[in-house]
């Protein structure tokens, strides 16, 4: 009987395990797809428990340890039992970091993009996406940039986030000057600057900005709502 119960138990730990990796593997996953890049480790984390991923795992684990540990008879698996659940919350808080970079590294540029891979043809929208993206690409950026943003006869924007505290306009400002753009206007919230018929617009939004190019005397510029 002791050892039916031994094996039973000895099962179940297994069970357990398994579900415990499933449920680190399961919000590596969520979190690399859809996580916010802007969280720490522990935001991360609490955003994975929040959206019931991370509670449904530790309900089902947590089960599996209390039934591991009312059948076993032996001290050294109750305790395992009780321990997986703590392992897999500290291997899910381990790999948060590793997959929110993941999702930095796939999903977003480290220079805004206007023009898609489909050729548009020669009219005046594929000029102009173009020209926009000439522009971005003298300059160096700061921030991470998902592709959020409208092109077209009126330029282009792109929003992007930042993962670490930068001074955007600040940045803005030198970059600007060393590839040859002159600031125009400039105040706490935004930079503008022109070159050869081209204008270039910053704005510093909560969590990161927004960017705007496009020719001289067309467009609105960019604007937080559009982050």
């Amino acid at each position: 009987m002791r050892i039916t119960r031994t094996a039973t138990a000895a099962g179940l730990l297994t069970v357990e395990a398994g579900l415990a990796v499933l449920g680190v593997v399961l919000h590596y996953g969520l979190t690399a797809e859809y996580g916010d890049v802007t969280d720490s480790a522990l935001e991360g984390l609490r955003s994975g428990f929040s959206t019931g991923t991370g509670a449904i795992a530790l309900v089902l684990v947590g089960l599996a340890a209390l039934v591991t540990a009312l059948v076993s008879s032996q001290p050294w698996m109750r305790l395992t039992a009780m321990a997986i659940p703590v392992l897999m919350v500290i291997g899910m808080l381990a790999v948060t970091p590793t997959a929110l970079r993941e999702k930095l590294e796939v999903q977003y540029d480290a220079t805004p993009q206007c023009v898609s891979g489909e050729d548009m043809g020669p009219g005046p929208g594929s000029r102009a996406q173009h020209e926009s993206q000439q522009a971005f690409e003298s300059i160096e950026h700061v921030g991470h940039f998902g592709g959020g943003g409208a092109s077209g006869v009126g330029g282009c924007d792109r929003s992007f986030v930042l993962t670490e505290d930068v001074d955007v306009l600040q940045h803005y400002r030198v970059a600007l000057h060393d590839a040859g753009w002159r600031v125009v206007e400039e105040d706490a919230h935004h930079v503008r600057a022109e070159r050869d018929g081209m204008a270039f617009e910053v704005v510093r939004c909560e969590g990161g900005g927004v960017v705007w190019a496009g020719r001289v005397g067309v467009g609105d510029g960019p604007r937080c709502d559009q982050l």
